[in-house]
């Protein structure tokens, strides 16, 4: 029995160009009519993710690589830096590379040192900061543009972190030891009750493998990466093709 559908949003549930089709929609609102709660689980920011939010209402928001989970606009769980150790990180990142871009996560604050932040389509919501003192607050994510992976190995060894990065892109994370969207989900899942086994969960990239492994069920999009490919019980069409909704359609609502 599934109670609780999980899904990733970029590349997942989200076409190519961003966007949730309306048939997306009408599927993920008839499963709340027949009482089958709703959940994102995206590395992205909460501001990042807030306008998919908007329009999703999920019952639970796991953002920012697991961090953090919100619910009827109230933060329920929060997994951090010290503000000691996100200063040190930050500052081993500027020392190696001086002209870095950093972003560092307080909750729903996002500070960023770009001189683009009202460009940005993902966080134009960001506070401006050069990081020139000490962040006076603890951090759920820091992530940094770097061109050498050594880089970002050595400092998250150094702080002993998580790190994680994402295909087709130049930008690390850096995470609490004892984070991410799995750790994210067991809290999730004793908050609301239900059990992980009674949990459908979709995603298409490595920090998605544990989801679909401690989900009852693991549904890669066929655009997935080979990895989450070969680990998922099932496969369904791509993101361009709406897959969340047609597997829904097919094997919960009939």
């Amino acid at each position: 029995m599934c109670r609780l559908i999980l899904s990733d949003l970029d590349h997942t549930l989200l076409r190519s160009d961003g966007s949730i089709s309306d048939h997306t929609l009408e599927v993920l609102s008839r499963c709340r009519e027949q009482g089958i709660l709703f959940a994102i689980a995206t590395a992205r920011y909460w501001i990042g993710a807030e306008r998919y939010i908007n329009l999703l209402k999920p019952d639970y928001e796991i953002t920012t690589d697991g961090t953090l989970i919100h619910s009827n606009g109230k933060c329920i769980y929060s997994c951090e830096f010290t503000a000691e150790d996100a200063n040190g990180i930050v500052q081993a990142l500027l020392k190696k590379k001086p002209d870095a871009e950093i972003t560092v996560a307080n909750g729903k604050t996002v500070y960023w040192n770009s001189k683009h932040i009202a460009e940005s389509e993902r966080l134009h919501k960001a506070t401006y900061c050069e990081y020139d003192r000490p962040l006076e607050c603890r951090a759920n994510k820091i992530v940094a543009e770097l061109q050498d992976e050594s880089i970002a190995v050595e400092i998250a060894g150094k702080f002993d972190c998580k790190l994680q990065s994402y295909r087709g892109e130049n930008w690390y994370s850096f995470l609490p030891k004892d984070s991410g969207k799995i750790e994210a989900i067991r809290a999730m899942s004793e908050i609301s009750g239900i059990d992980l086994s009674d949990m459908a969960a979709f995603g298409d990239d490595k920090n998605d493998v544990d989801m679909l492994k401690i989900c009852g069920k693991g549904i890669a999009v066929s655009n997935a990466i080979k990895e989450v490919l070969d680990l998922a019980d099932e496969v369904t069409v791509s993101n361009d093709e709406e897959g969340v909704a047609v597997w829904i359609r097919k094997n919960l609502l009939g």
